[in-house]
C-alpha cells in the first residue's frame, strides 16, 4: 500500500529527542527558545512563540486581533474544521466565502461584500501549502481597517513574490501567521504549532496567555536567585510546547529547504504523469506564488463518482483522501453558528469532486508511475 503521506524523520530527531529527556527539562524551556529564534530566523519573521497545535496558535490570534463574542470573522468553510472552530472558540460567528476554484483559496473578489460593521478579522488559508492572493486580500482589509490572520497550517516553507523577491510565508505579512507541526505536515514535531508576528507586544501577549496567564516562566523563576511568586493578570490557558517536541522542530527546520525542493520535484513529476488524463484537473500554481506542495489535489473529471474512484484506487493498493473538508457541512457546525457571505458552490464542488494523492519525501518515481497508472485506470472506469 502506498501511504498518503508519512513524515520524514530518523536518527537525527531521535537523538535531539533523547537529549532533551535526559536534560531534566522536557517541557516549555531552552530547547523552545531556541526553536522560536531558528523558526523566526528561517522566515524573516521579527517574533515567533510555540504553542500546542495550530489549533491553539489559530485561537489565541484572533484574541489577540480583537475578536470577541457576538464579533465576525471572514473566512473560508473550504479547510479543515479547526479553522472555523477557532472563530467559534472565541465566541464569534464565521462568515463563510467561496474559493478560486484553480487554487483552492478564498476568493478576493467576493471578499468585501461579506465585511458588515461586525466583522472583527479576516482569516486566510494557504490552503495544502498553496499561498492564497495575500497582497489582494491585505489591500480589502487594510481599506476597512480589519486585521488579517494567516493560517498557514500546510505552508511552511511556501513562498510568495512580494516586492520583486520571493519571501516566505510566515515572515509575516498580514498581522499573525500560524503553522501546524502535525505529521502531516513537511515539518512536523508530532504534533504543534507556531505564531508569528511584527508586533512585540502581540507576541507578549501570547507568551502569556499560552502558560495559563502566568506573568513569570517557569524557566525565569528557575534561575532566579531569589524567591519569585508569579502572579495571574489574565484568562490564560494551557498551550504549551514540549522541549522534546522543540528538539524534533530544530532538526526538521535543518532539513526543510531539502525536503521542500524535494516535493517541487515531485509535484513537477506528477504533473507530467497525469497530463494526459482526460477530463482530470491538475493544481494550479500562479507565477507569484510558490507551493511547498504539501499535498497534490487533483479534480476528477465532472461524470466520475469520486468514492468510487477512490476504491478502485485503494483496490490497487494507492491510499487517497477526499478534497479539503467543507466546515459549513458538518454536524458540529449546526446553520445557526455561521452564515454565508457568498454561495458556497465552488468550496462544495471542491470537497466532492477532487481527490487527494499520495505525496510524500522519499516517494519514488515507480510508486508515482503505478499512482497514475491507477487513476488512468480508474478514471477509465467512470
Amino acid at each position: 500500500m502506498i501511504p498518503i503521506t508519512k513524515p520524514s524523520l530518523d536518527e537525527r530527531e531521535a537523538e535531539a529527542a533523547r537529549r532533551a529527556i535526559l536534560s531534566g527539562w522536557v517541557t516549555q524551556g531552552s530547547e523552545v527558545a531556541a526553536f522560536e529564534r531558528e523558526f523566526a530566523a528561517a522566515l524573516g519573521a521579527p517574533q515567533a512563540c510555540a504553542v500546542s497545535s495550530c489549533t491553539t496558535a489559530l485561537h489565541l490570534a484572533l484574541l489577540g486581533a480583537g475578536v470577541r463574542p457576538g464579533d465576525e470573522v471572514v473566512t473560508v468553510s473550504h479547510s479543515f474544521i479547526a479553522t472555523a472552530s477557532c472563530i467559534r472558540y472565541c465566541g464569534a460567528i464565521p462568515v463563510f466565502v467561496d474559493i478560486d476554484p484553480g487554487t483552492f483559496n478564498l476568493d478576493p473578489v467576493l471578499v468585501e461584500a461579506a465585511f458588515t460593521p461586525r466583522t472583527a478579522a479576516l482569516l486566510v488559508v494557504h490552503q495544502l501549502g498553496m499561498p492564497c492572493d495575500l497582497r489582494a486580500l491585505l489591500e480589502i482589509a487594510r481599506r476597512h481597517s480589519i486585521p488579517v490572520v494567516e493560517d498557514a497550517a500546510c505552508a511552511i516553507g511556501s513562498q510568495i513574490l512580494w516586492d520583486g523577491e520571493w519571501q516566505f510565508i510566515g515572515r509575516p505579512h498580514a498581522d499573525v501567521a500560524c503553522f501546524s507541526f502535525h505529521p502531516r505536515k513537511l515539518l512536523t514535531t508530532g504534533d504543534g504549532g507556531m505564531l508569528t508576528t511584527r508586533d512585540v507586544a502581540l507576541d507578549r501577549r501570547f507568551r502569556l496567555w499560552r502558560q495559563h496567564g502566568m506573568d513569570v516562566s517557569d524557566a525565569s523563576r528557575h534561575a532566579s536567585r531569589q524567591v519569585v511568586f508569579e502572579s495571574y493578570p489574565e484568562l490564560g490557558y494551557n498551550y504549551r510546547m514540549t522541549d522534546i517536541q522543540a528538539a524534533i522542530g530544530r532538526e526538521q527546520l535543518k532539513r526543510l529547504p531539502g525536503l521542500v525542493a524535494e516535493r517541487r520535484e515531485l509535484a513537477a513529476r506528477y504533473a507530467e504523469l497525469l497530463a494526459g488524463i482526460p477530463g482530470l484537473g491538475l493544481p494550479c500554481e500562479p507565477a507569484w506564488a510558490r507551493s511547498n506542495w504539501q499535498s497534490f489535489c487533483v479534480r476528477l473529471p465532472e461524470h466520475c463518482d469520486q468514492r468510487a474512484v477512490m476504491q478502485r484506487l485503494l483496490e490497487a493498493g494507492v491510499a487517497t483522501r477526499r478534497g479539503v473538508m467543507c466546515a459549513h457541512r458538518e454536524a458540529a457546525c449546526p446553520s445557526h453558528t455561521w452564515r454565508a457571505g457568498s454561495p458556497l458552490t465552488q468550496s462544495e464542488r471542491a470537497q466532492d469532486h477532487s481527490i487527494l494523492l499520495p505525496l510524500f519525501n522519499g516517494l519514488t518515481l515507480a510508486a508515482q508511475q503505478s499512482i497514475a497508472d491507477a487513476l488512468r485506470s480508474a478514471s477509465s472506469y467512470c
